[in-house]
């Protein structure tokens, strides 16, 4: 009897100690949005500014207006490369929606080629300025970009969308977009 009291006993005391749960700790936690941007160089847009100002020795104009859809972070980067390929880079995105996104590059006058095939109108800003609102394919066909291209104080502008959001974000509204840069 005594035995037996002791195997209960000890059955009770090994299922407590192991009951089939499992504790981890991770060191390893996800990286947040903000660290996974930063880590590629994208910073503050005044920060980024400041740098292409500094490399420009001009001001750069931005718009005031952005599309109307729901952004959660703007990131900036300015490039300052020897060959030319000097850029400032901002980007709107939404953390929850992939296709909320707007990415304005800005660079030196006609460093991007425009094509008869992507071109799909073209525009007349208030400043008298053309702008060429472009098609660019993805890799699957469905996807790919919207761009709206112009040129403004010896620098051209280039404007992209998704195109998943083509329907919110018409050529019209960027339209709108470029022609607040003067206000």
């Amino acid at each position: 009897m005594n035995r037996f009291i002791l195997l209960v006993l000890m059955y009770t005391v090994i299922c407590g100690v192991f009951n089939g749960k499992v504790y981890a700790s991770s060191n390893c936690q996800p990286r947040t949005i903000e660290e996974s941007y930063l880590e590629i160089g994208y910073k503050s847009v005044d920060a980024a500014l400041r740098d292409f100002e500094h490399h420009y020795k001009q001001d750069l104009q931005l718009p005031l207006r952005v599309p109307p859809v729901v952004f959660t972070h703007v990131f900036a980067r300015s490039y300052n490369g020897d060959s030319g390929s000097d850029l400032f880079e901002m980007e709107y995105i939404n953390e929850q929606s992939s296709e909320n996104s707007f990415l304005t590059i800005v660079g030196e006058k006609d460093k991007f080629k425009i094509t008869e095939k992507e071109l799909i109108k073209e525009f007349r800003l208030k400043d008298g300025n053309t702008a060429y609102f472009l098609s660019i394919r993805g890799p699957d066909s469905v996807r790919g970009s919207n761009l709206l291209v112009f040129e403004k104080d010896n620098l051209q502008y280039r404007f992209s969308i998704d195109k998943r959001i083509s329907d919110k974000i018409t050529p019209e509204i960027l339209v709108q977009i470029a022609n607040s840069i003067d206000y």
